[in-house]
Order: C-alpha cells, then structure tokens, then sequence
C-alpha cells in the first residue's frame, strides 16, 4: 500500500495519470489499475478524472496534504541510504584471527588503505571467535568449518597444514614411520586443530586422529616455538611455520599423510546489499588470495623441503 500511496502522490503533483506513468516509467494501465486498487482499500474515491482533466476529490486533497510530506521524507531518507551504500567511504570494522591478520593478510590491509584513503579502517584481532552481529562488525575472517547459518559468506582460499617436528626431536625419539607410531611420540596440540584430519593421496584413505597432548596451547606461534625447541610433534599451518621449514629448524613427519586443509572464508551477516565500502574490502582480499601461493589447494611439498630421514 505504500507504494501505491506514493505513486498517488506522483499522480496528484504530475497533474495527468499518463505524466505520472512516464515520471515512474510504467504503464498507464498499470498507473490506473494501482490508483483503482488504493480506492478500493481507502473507501472512497481520491480522484474525478474525465477525458480532459484530473481534480483531486476533497477526500483526495485532504489525503494527499496528509500524505506528502511523509512521501517526501521516506524518498529523501531513501535517496540519503543509497547515496551511504554507493560511497566507497567510511568505516569498515572486521574481525579476523591474530596468525592471518598480522601476518598472511598484513600486505593486503596495507594495499588497501593506499588504494582507498577515504575509507576507515577498525580491525579487531583476536583468537577468539566472536558473534559478528552481536559485535556489529562489518565482517570477519573465519579458518576452518562454518557452523552459523546466519552469516553470509564467500571463500578466499585454503590453507595447507603440515606435520612437523624438530630434528632435535626426532634423533631422540625416532622418525614415526606410521599413524600407530605416533601413539609413542610427545605431541603439540594447539587450538582449535584438536583432532588431526588426515588423507593419503596415494589410496585416498583418510583418518581423524584425537591426538593425546603432551603440551595442548592456544596460541600457534608458541606451539611453532616449543616445537622448535624439541618438546614434540606439530600440526600446524604451514603458514605459521614456513620460514622453520625452509631453514631446517622444523621438518616434515609422515608427508605421505597430508593434512586436510582448512578453508578461510570472509563472513558477514545476511543483507540484501552490502555497503559499498564493504563490498571493495571483500573483493580486495579476494584479489589477494587468489594470487597467494599460500592459500590455494597445493601440496606443501611443493613449498617445503623435504621431510627428516
């Protein structure tokens, strides 16, 4: 009904159906059909119309007086809305996880704000997962399984986990030649990688090991450390541990098991539109991804030497 009322408005201001079904680009029979239609609802008639002319009834004139100036708001706030969701200006407020935005995603924050100075950016980082439309964030960025069916979302990649241990560790304990082997071993857990989801592309068997923690941490970088340190073996995104890899401070264990890797999604809750604002950061680290060796299905042997003999 309100737009109906809203085109009565156009009728009474544009002086003829015919110039009001040009204004709003419809059909004049369509213009009659929705002026007949609010008549019927109101009760009475808003308009005599003859072959030559239109004059409002008093009923009409009394409810157009009543009705434009709330017509004439309702646009004006439309037209300010919209003007908001097509400027790439403002703030933009995301939540992302400690490892990927002070580190993998560090170049992609900066790359932004130099390519877009109008726009404000507030980024929360954190371990811990927090509700996004409770926080009123923007967005976020989530790693692994997305339980909230609440949340829009869109993948920008995956990331490759590795096992690995200090040859330190190794020349004391052993090298496991199988799963079952892993049983003797010290082991790193840390979160949220509780269980251990592994696949051997040779045969395609897969595994979910629930791996008993000598040390259980919640923060990645100082599981990459004590493990460095030879206190056991890890399973760790090879982007926290890359670099111990390449330098032989960390090696791989049992590569013919390759972890399942974990998807990295940008999140943010259900709208029809997102701000323009919003919607530049989305593709932006869309961009970034896809040209990221980092984040793309790839075997971490093709980025990491090879594992301890």
């Amino acid at each position: 009904m309100l737009d109906d009322l809203a085109l009565f408005v156009t009728i009474v201001e544009a002086g003829s159906l015919n110039a009001a079904a040009a204004k709003e680009n419809l059909p004049p029979a369509t213009v009659t059909r929705r002026l007949q239609k609010l008549e019927s609802q109101l009760g009475y008639r808003l308009l005599n119309r003859s072959a030559r002319r239109l004059q409002p009834t008093a009923e009409g004139w009394q409810y157009y007086e009543q009705c434009r100036p709330l017509v004439h708001a309702l646009r004006q706030a439309t037209q300010q809305l919209d003007a908001s969701l097509s400027a790439v200006s403002g703030s933009i407020r995301v939540l992302a996880p400690v490892d990927f935005a002070s580190g993998l995603l560090t170049p992609a924050w900066v790359s932004f704000m130099q390519q877009y100075p109008d726009i404000q950016l507030e980024l929360e980082v954190s371990n811990r997962l927090q509700d996004l439309v409770v926080s009123g964030a923007d967005m976020a960025i989530r790693v692994g399984s997305l339980d909230d069916s609440s949340l829009m979302q869109r993948r920008l990649g995956s990331a490759s986990l590795v096992m690995v241990a200090a040859p330190s560790y190794l020349a004391r304990a052993g090298v496991p030649h199988n799963l079952l082997d892993l049983e003797r071993h010290e082991l790193i857990v840390a979160e949220p990688l509780r269980s251990w989801r592994l696949r051997r592309p040779g045969d395609g068997a897969e595994m979910v090991l629930q791996p008993q923690a000598r040390l259980r941490v919640n923060e990645m970088r100082l599981a990459v450390d004590m493990a460095e340190a030879g206190i056991g073996i890890l399973l760790c995104p090879l982007l926290q541990c890359r670099h111990a890899v390449a330098d032989g401070r960390l090696v791989r264990v049992l590569p013919e098991w390759m972890p399942l890797p974990r998807h990295v999604y940008a999140v943010w809750p259900q709208r029809r539109y997102l701000p323009a604002r919003v919607r530049v950061l989305l593709e932006h680290l869309a961009a970034f991804a896809a040209g990221n060796p980092l984040l793309r299905d790839e075997d971490p042997a093709s980025l990491s030497p090879q594992p301890f003999q």
